[in-house]
């Protein structure tokens, strides 16, 4: 069963990157101050738990898709970690997590500058992706806003060879 996944509209297509307008959305999002590996896996765990009814409606909500995580970069010692709501939900009708370690806002991303991959989304290779995005976008004289993000549409189970990532950054 597929996923829903954030409403956005294609802008333009560049040769390895795409650029966006993502509708407003509600996010629930963590912060953990850690290595980027053990940050997105706590992350996720908290956030899963919120969804699975650590809340103070014991409320299920469904699952989407991507995790959207705070890139990794030099000198970076914590990451937000965050969900998409699904749209059938209002800021009004979520419920309050449990642990003061997941908070529930709307997100205005914008257009954003996408390049998607494929394997596993590791350090090393969100890396990687981050500085051949950042290299076309400097080629197409596209500035950017803000840190870039790893969006992971996959469980932890699915093969390498059937993952999909995105690396994305919002753009001026």
């Amino acid at each position: 069963m597929a996923l829903e996944t954030p409403e956005y509209e294609l802008t333009s297509k560049h040769d390895g990157f795409e650029i966006r307008n993502y509708s407003e959305m509600i996010m629930a999002t963590t912060y953990v101050k850690a290595d980027y590996k053990s940050s997105t896996s706590a992350g996720f765990r908290r956030i899963a738990n919120y969804i699975f009814g650590d809340n103070d409606k014991e409320m299920k909500i469904a699952m989407t898709a991507p995790v959207i995580s705070d890139c990794p970069s030099k000198g970076l010692e914590a990451y937000n970690i965050s969900f998409v709501m699904p749209k059938e939900h209002s800021m009004k009708d979520l419920p309050k997590a449990n642990t003061r370690h997941v908070s529930i806002k709307k997100e205005a991303l914008g257009e954003v500058a996408v390049l998607a991959f494929g394997g596993w989304a590791t350090e090393t290779r969100s890396m990687v992706y981050q500085k051949k995005l950042a290299t076309l976008l400097q080629q197409n004289n596209i500035s950017t806003q803000g840190g870039f993000m790893v969006a992971q549409f996959n469980s932890p189970y699915a093969l390498p060879m059937f993952r999909k990532n995105e690396l994305m950054v919002r753009i001026k």
